[in-house]
């Protein structure tokens, strides 16, 4: 009797939870701005999240549907992403470990070396690619060598909105294909997808994208006319003054990238690449961790303490600069926990909604629009712009959406990765094009760029959705679960 009750749950009020949900989000949105100045992952969002999946339980039970069912499923849907919130542990060990092993500060030092007038437009792209990809953050890297960059170009004379847009074009570059960014982490989590695969998998739509941006703005660079030099040696000089900058510290990311083309385990390859990383700090980065101790003399029992503490904890290593102050400081696995807690009450969301049937009945609703491969991946596009528009938050855009359309997309017999790579090529870049979106706000918050001006020229951000919206109409990269198996 239940189970047919809740195949037969009326649209109308499978979508109630929803509604219930993205009326709270925008009331939050409103305080958030207006209000307080809070963090989207601080906690707030994640108890509008446990709150609608009571609405969902308590709609349940008006239908006959057991409060024992709905723990269980939440029960299964959060044991379903373990492997994921290890991952994500991982990931905030690594970045701490590669920050202080000076990893990714020469990372960013070869990047900055990279910047030449004449090639201004194109190289932010680049710097902002690889200082993304290094940090697997788009917002840390807007208000650390974004703003640096901002500056220089309003010196040499070019539109702040250019710089800006090529800031943010590649900052998200990096944050889409990062194993270190908690958005490429909460898609895979969210599609129960393999890390590594979805990377591979978000680079066929990503190269083409990073391109396209990259041509455009090396036109409108040698149409830009300049006569200012742009100064950024106090930045470099103050890397590698602080750090022991080498390129043989490259050999740890190299070992990594092997290990994810050779498809090894993401916890593996993440855990090799922490305890590299904690190796290198004690050999080519002595002085920091006799900074970070305290101590004058190298000693087992203090390397350790930092170096446990730089995985578990957060770390700032200070330097005569305020913008790489920001750039060198993580968080370590407690920075990760607030993303945790974001994955963990989606899924108890998601749970509850499907254990009293309301993702079947909205499933079998879009599958009866969506009688196409292409309907199906447009209909993802456009509720992901929406609920970026409504909810302003690209974390709860992906989680949502992508436990909204799980289904749909292994009745169609498409393989999870195009739903992962799809919520990122729409949910993830177009935040940062919406003024009320929380990154939309914080970057032209942070840049002193606004959403208005730099939106034209984020052309990576508004050119994804139409990327992965082309692949879908040829069938390009397009994965079934037949070829899977």
């Amino acid at each position: 009797m239940k189970e047919s009750i809740k195949k037969n749950l009326p649209l109308s009020v499978a979508i109630l939870p929803l509604v219930f949900l993205v009326t709270l989000l925008s009331f939050n949105l409103y305080a958030n701005v207006f209000i307080y100045d809070a963090d989207p992952l601080a906690g707030s969002s994640q108890f509008i999240l446990i709150l609608s999946g009571a609405f969902a339980t308590m709609i349940g039970m008006r239908y006959n549907v057991s409060y024992k069912e709905v723990i269980n499923s939440i029960s299964n849907s959060i044991k379903s992403i373990t492997p994921a919130l290890i991952i994500l542990l991982w990931v905030g060990a690594l970045a701490g470990t590669w920050m202080i092993s000076g990893i990714i500060p020469s990372m960013v030092y070869y990047g900055l070396k990279l910047l030449d007038p004449n090639i201004f437009l194109p190289a932010c792209i680049v710097i902002c690619s690889i200082i993304s990809i290094a940090t697997g953050s788009s917002w840390t890297t807007s208000a650390t060598v974004g703003i640096a960059l901002v500056g220089i170009g309003k010196a040499l004379g070019i539109p702040a909105g250019m710089v800006g847009g090529a800031v943010i074009a590649g900052a998200y570059f990096g944050d889409k294909l990062s194993p270190l960014s908690d958005t490429t982490n909460l898609a895979a989590a969210v599609t129960k997808v393999d890390l590594f695969k979805h990377i591979r998998y978000l680079t066929y739509t990503t190269v083409p994208s990073i391109s396209i941006t990259l041509i455009v703005f090396i036109i409108l660079g040698i149409l830009q006319s300049s006569d200012g030099v742009t100064d950024n040696s106090f930045l470099i000089d103050t890397i590698y003054n602080t750090f022991n900058i080498s390129l043989i510290l490259f050999i740890v990311p190299i070992i990594v990238i092997i290990m994810i083309v050779k498809k090894t385990p993401p916890i593996r390859a993440l855990t090799i690449g922490t305890l590299l990383g904690a190796l290198f700090a004690v050999i080519f980065q002595p002085q920091i961790i006799l900074e970070l101790s305290n101590s004058s003399n190298m000693t087992i029992i203090g390397s350790y303490k930092v170096l446990v503490d730089t995985i578990t904890g957060s770390v700032s290593i200070p330097t005569d600069s305020e913008i790489l102050n920001d750039l060198f400081s993580t968080g370590g696995m407690i920075g990760m926990l607030n993303t945790i807690f974001l994955v963990m009450a989606t899924m108890m969301f998601g749970g509850a909604m499907d254990a009293i049937g309301s993702i079947k009945t909205i499933s079998r609703a879009l599958l009866n629009w969506a009688d196409s491969v292409f309907k199906l991946f447009a209909s993802t596009v456009a509720s992901c712009l929406a609920l970026n528009l409504t909810a302003s938050d690209q974390y709860l855009t992906i989680v949502v959406s992508g436990k909204m359309f799980d289904k749909a997309y292994k009745d169609k017999n498409l393989a999870p990765e195009n739903l992962s790579r799809t919520l990122e090529d729409s949910a993830t870049v177009t935040s940062a094009l919406i003024p009320w979106n929380s990154c939309g706000a914080y970057h032209s918050s942070v840049l002193g760029v606004g959403v208005g001006e730099y939106f034209i020229y984020a052309i990576f951000n508004w050119i994804s959705p139409f990327m992965t919206l082309i692949y879908a109409g040829l069938r390009i990269k397009i994965r079934t679960l037949t070829d899977k198996n």
